[in-house]
């Protein structure tokens, strides 16, 4: 078949015979032959997909991957360094960690005893010390470290990597978000998962891991050939209607997103079914405690797992709320007060699933072909506010990566004696996606898409891939 069929072509051939299932296929090969230009500067791929843990609220450098003993030696004391404005200008005195470091591994990279299971993989991780971020406030936050924008209408990182490599599963969409235990989506709401100005079917598709109905609609609600004839039926009227307009990306996105839609009546339920899954699988993620946040994020690395295995391409995880210190349903991670109890509480949520995560992709060669990205959208003052809490800090925080093409047991950057400010080696967001593209495959500044008359990439006008943490 001629992969380079003019979009009018591929119609009048569905119209003539082909039907709407087939015309879904010379679509998806009509989507790939647009990627061309992409795919003419294409890297060696390292991964083939992605896993985001995002920790919406913002987890604390100095309480999790970046020691620092000067803390102790100023604790009590005002911080003698100039402070910027912070979200709240409530700032109290210096604030030592609540949790003491070890050294894992045969690296010997440092992480305190917040994530003791995370460090039981610490040869696995690459810690960038130095991240930096434009913004300290949670939903411009969010949008910026999705999107490389911090406003709404632009595309998240998993859209742009379903539009730059397409998916490798017939019947799940290219970018997932999974939810489970009644979390949802950090401030800035699900435009942080939209396709913005790309083609539709490259938004994320929400799925609620432990529900009865994980996708909306997802049960067929009538017998299957009454269902196929309706979409038929649908996809004929939507023919027509192409023929009218001409070329138009969104129509055809729509009948895309049908037919996917049809697919995946069978293949979400049959991902969310794990009964096959070995007890002793199950208790490495954490599902057999009495932790029920523990057990409803395990369950969502678990399906992170699954999805890959099934070839989607970007699957990013969401924390549930703990409602302590201020952080809530949208930033769980947001202890501007109670750090010690509400950090203490979120890390039990998640460091055992995300451990068991990388261990289980290691254990079934997955690891190597799968990009684990760990991170918030800033990181917390070393500095209290108020009394036990502490506030945003995006001038200087710890993200980690995992996984495909990353050299593990690795740090990259420093901040100052204090952990408040990068001081070597500084990173940006735009530099985290420059290297996750990089790591996929695809060199960042030809993943554009022409939009209000400009090439609009993810990483905008900037970022450089961080070899320093390449294997």
């Amino acid at each position: 078949m001629n992969p380079y069929l003019t979009r009018r072509q591929i119609l009048s051939r569905a119209s003539s015979g082909f039907g709407l299932a087939a015309l879904g296929g010379l679509m998806a090969e009509q989507a790939l032959a647009d990627q061309a230009v992409h795919r003419a500067r294409k890297i060696a791929p390292k991964a083939r997909s992605v896993i985001f843990c995002y920790m919406s609220g913002g987890v604390s450098q100095v309480d999790s991957f970046d020691p620092k003993p000067a803390l102790e030696k100023y604790a009590g004391k005002p911080p003698p360094f100039a402070t910027a404005r912070t979200q709240f200008n409530n700032d109290g005195v210096i604030q030592p960690s609540h949790w003491a470091f070890k050294n894992y591994g045969q690296s010997g990279l440092p992480v305190s005893d917040l994530f003791p299971h995370m460090g039981s993989v610490a040869d696995e991780l690459a810690v960038v010390r130095s991240m930096t971020a434009k913004f300290s406030e949670h939903a411009q936050g969010n949008f910026f470290m999705h999107t490389g924008f911090p406003f709404v209408g632009y595309p998240s990182a998993g859209a742009w990597t379903s539009y730059g490599l397409g998916t490798e599963s017939k019947d799940l969409p290219g970018y997932v978000v999974l939810q489970s235990g009644g979390a949802t989506a950090p401030h800035g709401g699900v435009g942080l998962f939209g396709n913005g100005f790309l083609p539709a079917q490259h938004q994320a598709s929400i799925i609620k891991a432990d529900s009865s109905e994980p996708v909306r609609n997802i049960q067929p609600r009538e017998a299957a050939m009454l269902q196929r004839q309706r979409l038929d039926f649908i996809g004929e009227m939507d023919q027509s209607f192409l023929g009218e307009l001409g070329a138009n990306s969104q129509v055809e996105a729509a009948i895309q997103n049908y037919e996917m839609a049809w697919r995946m009546q069978a293949a979400v339920p049959e991902l969310c079914d794990i009964r096959g899954e070995s007890e002793a699988t199950k208790k490495m993620y954490g599902m057999d405690g009495p932790e029920s946040s523990r057990t409803a994020y395990a369950r969502q690395c678990l399906l992170a797992r699954r999805l890959v295995e099934r070839g989607v391409r970007f699957v990013e995880l969401s924390c549930l709320a703990q409602n302590i210190g201020g952080g809530q349903a949208a930033n769980p991670w947001d202890q501007h007060g109670a750090l010690k109890s509400g950090h203490g509480k979120m890390a039990q949520q998640v460091d055992q699933p995300i451990a068991a995560l990388i261990k289980d992709l290691k254990s079934r060669g997955l690891l190597d072909s799968t990009l684990v990205v760990w991170a918030g959208e800033f990181g917390r003052t070393p500095f209290a506010q108020g009394s036990d809490g502490r506030d945003h800090d995006p001038y200087g925080f710890s993200i980690w990566m995992a996984g495909g093409g990353i050299k593990g047991g690795t740090t990259l950057g420093e901040t100052d004696e204090f952990g408040y400010k990068a001081v070597d080696k500084p990173q940006t967001v735009y530099d985290l996606w420059a290297t996750v593209l990089h790591l996929m495959g695809v060199d960042h500044e030809q993943l554009t898409y022409l939009f209000s008359g400009r090439n609009v990439r993810l990483t905008d006008v900037h970022g450089h891939v961080m070899r320093d943490i390449l294997a």
